[in-house]
């Protein structure tokens, strides 16, 4: 007679950690709202970005309208857009000056701008590596150049190229913009501390000299601070007033700034100089968005570069 044994029910697996309810984290706490704190800077940075966009959103809605619904019509909606009909007259009015001043400006900008980010990386790097007599004499005269304002040195710079004939030329305006102090005071602070002493060292022992260890290097490591140089440098050139009103007198050299206060004041002789001004202001400001944008990912891929230690 077999006798059947009794089967052994296994017990069932279980999760370790039980279902959580709606609301609660993995530790069992119940979940927080965002802090009051949080809330109100976000609230803050809301009301800033509002504050900066609206008179880019306003200059945009007015250049799509007609010199009558410019002060006829709500400034902050659209009315009869007419965008590229007003466009080509910015470009069309007499005989297309508007694209000197924007090749006037681009070369002042990003000509004056890149010569000044080059030398400023130059002289901050030789301040910051290499010992000589009377190098924080020097550094203190280039503090000095940024707590002095620009606009005091336009007449005496005026009087100098005056001298030298380069009054009313090109190279008046794009010779004392390619003088950078603030960018040589950050290149130096930069280098000194992401520009390592083995690296230099390692290149010399393999036989590179300075220039080419400035030039292959010195550069690629420092990219985050030259963008930014370039940066400060393109904006301040594209928007400065004061320095081509005195250095220039022929309209064929201004820059877009200059060239748009001139329309300005015309305007109350010719009343379609307002809307031509509007105008010239929204394509003004298209290319410093235009080097933000690009610009600011070599600078994020820099930075992300510079953090990684060999």
């Amino acid at each position: 007679m077999s006798v059947s044994t009794p089967r052994i029910k296994k017990p069932v697996a279980t999760s370790a950690h039980p279902p959580r309810a709606a609301g609660e984290r993995r530790d069992g706490r119940p979940r927080r709202g965002p802090k009051p704190s949080r809330i109100l800077l976000v609230a803050l940075l809301t009301v800033a970005a509002l504050y900066f966009l609206l008179p880019v959103y306003w200059l945009l809605v007015a250049s799509t309208k007609s010199s009558a619904d410019l002060f006829g019509t709500f400034g902050l909606w659209f009315s009869d857009p007419q965008w590229l009909h007003n466009l080509s007259q910015v470009f069309s009015y007499s005989d297309g000056i508007f694209w000197s001043w924007t090749w006037n400006s681009i070369l002042y900008a990003g000509v004056g701008g890149a010569l000044a980010t080059l030398l400023a990386g130059a002289a901050g790097y030789a301040l910051a590596v290499y010992r000589f007599r009377g190098r924080e004499a020097v550094f203190k005269v280039v503090l000095a150049g940024v707590l002095l304002p620009s606009t005091a040195l336009a007449l005496p710079m005026y009087l100098l190229f005056s001298e030298v004939g380069l009054a009313n030329t090109h190279w008046a305006v794009l010779i004392p913009s390619m003088v950078s102090p603030f960018g040589v005071y950050l290149c130096r602070i930069y280098a000194e501390a992401a520009v390592p002493a083995e690296m230099l060292e390692a290149a010399r022992v393999d036989g590179a000299g300075e220039w080419r260890i400035f030039g292959t290097l010195v550069l690629r490591t420092m990219t985050p601070a030259l963008v930014t140089v370039f940066l400060f440098q393109f904006v301040g050139i594209w928007n400065n007033y004061f320095l081509p009103l005195v250095m220039l007198s022929d309209d064929r050299k201004y820059p877009i700034t200059l060239g748009l206060t001139t329309w300005q004041a015309a305007a109350n002789r010719i009343p379609e100089l307002n809307q031509l001004t509007v105008g010239g202001a929204f394509l003004s400001i298209l290319p410093l968005a235009a080097a933000m944008l690009v610009l600011q990912r070599y600078w994020r891929s820099g930075l992300t570069q510079g953090s990684v230690k060999g």
